[in-house]
């Protein structure tokens, strides 16, 4: 999977940003994502993100991700074909770094356990796993939990 990631601002190491990528290419592999396909990350400030959250979900606060699925039709958007050799367009992750470095300081585990989390949600989301129900929670939970374990990000460890 093609991974494009944009940090204009510089709010993240290189270290930070090559964690988010191999945190999504892993669940990626266990997901059994189709190739070729791509997705794009997007680190941004609270500002930006509470911007986007009104304008898109019409939620008028901050967030920690959003997920843009490009396999979702909303109405009044056309459906378009790609070449078989294009990649399959998975979606658009944004995420707060700002919110996820308050949210790792409330949960007591590292930012880079934060970080990890905040993609590995979203991406699950664009592959759409959901946590309306206790049953979907439980499974959208536990696949979280595989990936960062695999990168031994655990709760409450700085």
């Amino acid at each position: 999977m093609q991974i494009i990631s944009n940090d204009e601002h510089g709010l993240l190491t290189q270290d930070q940003v090559e964690l988010v990528e191999a945190v999504l290419a892993h669940a990626a592999q266990l997901e059994d994502v189709e190739e070729p396909s791509e997705l794009s990350v997007t680190f941004l400030t609270n500002e930006e993100i509470h911007d986007i959250n009104r304008e898109w979900r019409g939620k008028d606060a901050p967030t920690d991700v959003i997920s843009f699925a490009f396999d979702e039709m909303g109405e009044e958007e056309m459906d378009f074909m790609l070449d078989e050799d294009e990649p399959h367009l998975l979606g658009d992750l944004v995420i707060s770094v700002e919110r996820c470095r308050e949210q790792a300081a409330d949960y007591g585990h590292s930012f880079e356990r934060e970080l990890g989390f905040l993609a590995i949600h979203g991406f699950l989301h664009l592959l759409g796993y959901d946590h309306m129900t206790p049953e979907e929670e439980a499974v959208m939970t536990a696949r979280q939990e595989e990936v960062l374990a695999h990168f031994e990000l655990k709760r409450g460890e700085v």
